[in-house]
């Protein structure tokens, strides 16, 4: 019997309310600045879409991983372990590249963490497929 996937379900659920945060910011940037399509000449525009990019890129990879994990039973620890720093990860990223001016060191802080939590997934998954 499969065990439940719980705690990735709530990381998906708190990464799907930071995703629709990034939507709207998007949406809102658009009407401001009278954009239906494209990104037009507004810079926050570009760097909202790239934001929102960003995350629709990188969080859904994380949170199949986190699942496969799940499913294969891993612990409280390596779930949270990569579900963490995904989190505060795509948030970091978010607010760094999201804003004018940027703020890089934001943004490298959240690729990086959320890097690590995908290469902490693939290591955790290989080692229970290879080592049970």
């Amino acid at each position: 019997m499969a065990l439940p996937v719980t705690t990735t379900a709530v990381y998906a659920a708190l990464l799907a309310i930071l995703f629709l945060a990034l939507c709207i910011r998007v949406m809102l940037e658009r009407r401001r600045a009278y954009v239906p399509l494209g990104e037009g000449t507004s810079e926050t525009l570009k760097r909202r879409i790239r934001a929102q990019a960003n995350f629709a890129e990188y969080a859904p990879i994380a949170l199949v991983l986190m699942a496969l994990l799940e499913l294969q039973g891993a612990g409280s620890f390596m779930l949270n372990a990569v579900g963490l720093p995904l989190l505060v990860g795509r948030l970091a990223h978010a607010l760094g590249i999201g804003q004018m001016p940027e703020d890089r060191r934001l943004r490298s802080i959240g690729m990086g963490l959320t890097v690590l939590a995908i290469v902490l997934a693939i290591i955790a998954l290989l080692a229970i497929a290879l080592f049970g």
